[in-house]
């Protein structure tokens, strides 16, 4: 198997960036789901898809986190830290993927390989 990616076509990269805003609203399902469908079939797809739900499952225990210490009060700055960085990473990583680059999210666990 080859290191090099062959150039994704349109439809690859609007699949991928698809998948990158989805989950500024959908959390982790829309990663999940591309990443089930497109694992075995497209290299690109399926490398930015399991990229994408990496860091919503990142994003869910930070949140989970920060609930935790909302008990204290400091989790609702980190709650909002959270959410704004997740719009602003997956903004970034739908503007890579349309133009056909691949995306890795800094700061996230890489659970799923």
């Amino acid at each position: 198997m080859s290191n090099e990616m062959i150039t994704p076509s349109n439809d690859d990269k609007n699949i991928a960036t698809i998948t990158h805003l989805g989950g500024t609203v959908f959390s982790f399902i829309p990663a999940l789901i591309v990443w089930i469908l497109k694992k075995n079939d497209n290299e690109y797809i399926a490398s930015q898809a399991k990229e994408a739900l990496n860091f919503q499952i990142t994003v869910l225990i930070a949140q989970f986190i920060a609930g935790v210490l909302a008990l204290i009060l400091i989790g609702f700055v980190f709650m909002g830290i959270i959410w704004l960085a997740n719009i602003v990473l997956c903004i970034i990583a739908a503007i890579s993927t349309s133009k056909g680059e691949t995306y890795r999210y800094p700061f996230t666990l890489r659970l799923i390989n």
